[in-house]
């Protein structure tokens, strides 16, 4: 990374925001920032049911034409910020990158709605596109589960959860700089978040913070479906890419995540993005490393299963 660039963003993660008594600014913030699409693509907002609950969705074509090939996005905020608007860049250009219909998941946020609400709504939103995968042209094996950051965590907990309850099967999972782990203070094992929780934008601290609003209760963080990393078996999950970033506190969690699965005999391919910091993906500055990463999922999603 060139020394300009570390100069600048350790003068930014400088900048002391505290997330959990400015969270609804920050959102706030991040929609006002969230820039418009007016590119001929094609979206269609939706709801699910779950329960007493509606989940709102936002659908995805590819400007070339419908696609019978399905990824079902969750969207990353430290379960505390980010929605269906803020990703809408990002689910664009993985439905033009891909070729795939992308379904957006506007699930349930914490403080307000802490864990286990996000991933309820998470998991009956997927359950029901996989039940009924004909009101997008498709089939089941043709649905890729995605998610990055904390929807990162999120994707991986619910096809974890799928084949805990049976209900149904994800083939494929892509996780972008995933958060698998539940500490993230100095106590922490993993050596990123030493290395990189303070001077590349996200920093521990805060994500620290992001845990602590989404899981309240400190036992409660060490749950598989909090920290899927700490998950004694994890066999039968899906085919797995896993995309982390050089400079990101939460790069060794998920390379570990990599390859813990792996171990447990699932079909992995892990990246590591050099010159990366957490949540390039929707950087429009970071083009080329973006240009890079759909590469990669392009050539994971034409793998043999």
């Amino acid at each position: 990374m060139k020394q300009w660039t570390k100069i600048t963003l350790k003068a930014l993660s400088g900048i002391n925001v505290n997330i959990k008594k400015n969270y609804k600014l920050y959102r706030k913030v991040q929609k006002m920032m969230t820039p418009s699409i007016k590119d001929g693509f094609t979206s269609l907002d939706r709801k699910i049911m779950s329960g007493d609950r509606e989940i709102p969705i936002r659908v995805f074509h590819p400007k070339s034409s419908p696609s019978s090939l399905v990824m079902i996005y969750i969207h990353g905020g430290g379960w505390v910020t980010g929605d269906i608007d803020s990703y809408t860049p990002v689910c664009v250009g993985l439905a033009e990158a891909t070729s795939h219909t992308v379904v957006s998941i506007d699930y349930s946020l914490a403080p307000e709605n802490p864990y286990p609400a996000g991933l309820d709504d998470c998991y009956s939103a997927v359950r029901e596109i996989y039940s009924n995968p004909h009101l997008l042209n498709c089939r089941k094996e043709n649905i890729t589960l995605v998610g990055d950051s904390a929807g990162g965590n999120l994707a991986a907990v619910v096809a974890l959860k799928a084949r805990d309850t049976g209900d149904f099967k994800p083939e494929r999972q892509i996780l972008i700089y995933p958060a698998t782990y539940y500490d993230h203070t100095e106590d922490s094992p993993y050596r990123s978040v030493l290395e990189n929780g303070e001077d590349y934008l996200l920093t521990a601290k805060r994500i620290q913070d992001y845990m602590e609003l989404y899981v309240p209760d400190p036992e409660a963080r060490k749950d598989p479906y909090v920290a899927p990393l700490l998950a004694e078996d994890l066999t039968g999950q899906p085919k797995t890419l896993i995309i982390t970033s050089e400079f990101d506190p939460l790069r060794d969690e998920g390379e570990a995540f990599g390859k813990k699965l792996r171990e447990h005999g699932n079909t992995v391919r892990v990246f590591r993005m050099n010159d990366a910091i957490h949540g390039y993906l929707g950087n429009p500055l970071a083009q080329d490393l973006v240009e890079s990463t759909y590469e990669i999922i392009n050539l994971f999603l034409g793998e043999e299963s």
